[in-house]
């Protein structure tokens, strides 16, 4: 079964910045795309940004010139790099591996909260 472990998660103050990290049981070549996602409360989960296995990117409109979503194939670990950071990006954020079949593995989530 595939395994995605976050860390970097943790409080900062607004305008600062955090680097969430994903490091997954399987090498990233197995997978279609890797994204990140995350869930505000009373929120419904939304991508934040998304990665395929040829290096496309796509990003929420929240978080365009703000967060950098990258991938270190060697490592098998993605990365999220969250700069400019606002209040309203406090959130649980998710990594999440989609496979070539469809199917999507997710983490356990990373808290990020961001303060005044």
């Amino acid at each position: 079964q595939v395994q995605l472990v976050e860390s970097g998660g943790g409080l900062v103050q607004a305008g600062g910045s955090l680097r969430l990290s994903c490091a997954i049981s399987e090498s990233l070549y197995s997978f279609h795309a890797m994204a990140w996602y995350r869930q505000a409360p009373g929120k419904q989960r939304e991508l934040v940004a998304a990665v395929t296995s040829g290096g496309s990117t796509n990003y929420g409109d929240s978080v365009k010139g703000r967060f950098t979503i990258s991938r270190d194939n060697a490592k098998n670990t993605v990365f999220l790099q969250m700069n400019s950071l606002k209040l309203e990006d406090t959130a649980v954020y998710y990594c999440k591996a989609s496979g070539y079949d469809g199917v999507g593995n997710w983490g356990q989530g990373t808290q990020v909260t961001v303060s005044s």
